[in-house]
Parts: structure tokens; sequence; C-alpha cells
């Protein structure tokens, strides 16, 4: 079973989602990371593993970039008004499971969305703590996301299966080290509900 579910917009950000599932499948092993086009065999039922993998999944990221709030159906109505809306399924279904949901906003400028612009019943997006992945410092934005999805999977247990080297002898004791830390600085701006990340504190993850 993936740990971590990719929630997206397909027009939106094609580019650099497609960047950020290629640096998430090289830092946990592509088969920790469930993405629809990719994770969904020929013939499946989608709309039940969708529904399974938001409800068990460890982490939902959910990659917002500019065209993420207010796209449009052909009837020019916003998406994420309807009641069938996949990505508001996908959100609304994970937070009621009690699973940790974190928004990414892709792009230097794209905003966390204010939670009275959002469904009810997803509008707790609207007031978690984000991650950037900017496009002017997309390698480094890239490596934080990758660090900080690693630090936020590290209390389950280990990332990306076993291999060589992974298997502790019997009775060893496992080494103690400092809890894992995701830099970034949260800035207010506006009614309080949009930040920009950046690098100088550090959070600790219990």
């Amino acid at each position: 079973m993936p740990r971590v579910f990719l929630s997206f917009r397909k027009p939106d950000s094609r580019w650099m989602r497609d960047r950020v599932y290629r640096e998430l499948s090289d830092r946990l092993g592509a088969d920790e990371i469930f993405k629809s086009g990719r994770s969904i065999p020929p013939g499946a039922d989608f709309a039940e593993i969708l529904r399974r993998q938001a409800a068990e999944c460890e982490l939902m990221c959910v990659l917002i970039g500019p065209g993420w709030l207010d796209a449009r159906g052909e009837d020019g109505s916003r998406l994420l008004d309807r009641d069938h809306d996949w990505v508001r399924l996908e959100i609304a279904t994970a937070l009621r499971a009690g699973n940790r949901v974190v928004p990414v906003l892709l792009g230097d400028a794209t905003m966390l969305p204010d939670a009275s612009t959002l469904p009810a019943e997803i509008a707790a997006l609207g007031r978690l703590q984000f991650l950037r992945v900017p496009e002017t410092h997309l390698p480094d934005g890239l490596a934080h996301l990758g660090d900080a999805v690693a630090a936020l999977l590290s209390d389950a247990g280990p990332v990306g299966g076993s291999g060589p080297g992974t298997e502790q002898s019997p009775g060893a004791e496992p080494a103690a080290g400092p809890a894992p830390s995701v830099t970034m600085t949260a800035h207010v701006t506006g009614g309080g509900s949009s930040y920009m990340a950046a690098r100088d504190q550090t959070i600790r993850l219990a």
C-alpha cells in the first residue's frame, strides 16, 4: 500500500507536478507514491481505488498550482463546488480519516487558499501549514520537499522497504538520534491564512 497520496488537478502545473512525482519516487521508491495515472491498473475500479487509497494513506500531498482553486468546467461552474469533484472527494476522505494532509504550493506566487474560499468539508485545508516548490529554485525546493516528506513518514517505519544493510542484528538496540526536522518560516499576510516558506526557522516533528 503506497504511503503517500498525490492529489492534483490534471491541467494545473503539469510539468512541476511530474517533477514532484519523480523527486518523491527517487527518494522513497515508486511503490510508496500513489499517483492516479500511474498507480491504477487498466480495468480497475478507479473510484474504489481512489477512495481506499485516500482513506488509508499516511500522508496526502495536495499539489496546488495557480489554476487549482478556480478551475472550471465547460458550463463555467467551479470544479471544487461540485459534490462529485475528485480532488474535493480525495481531500475530504483523507481529512475524515484523520490522515496528515499537506498542501504543496507549486510555483513562487501560488498562495494557500483561504478556508472561506473552500467547500466546508475541505475548509481545514486552508488552515494547514504548507510546503512550497518554487520555480526559481526548483532543485532546492524539490530536495526540501523530499526531506520534509521523508521526515513526516519516519515515525511510521523505514521508507522504501528493506534492502542490504537495513536489518539489525538480533538484540541490537536501534540507534538513537535527534528528531527529524523541517526548516521553514511562516510569514502571515492578509487575513492570516496565507504563508510564505523560507529557511530560517526549524520546526521539529515529534
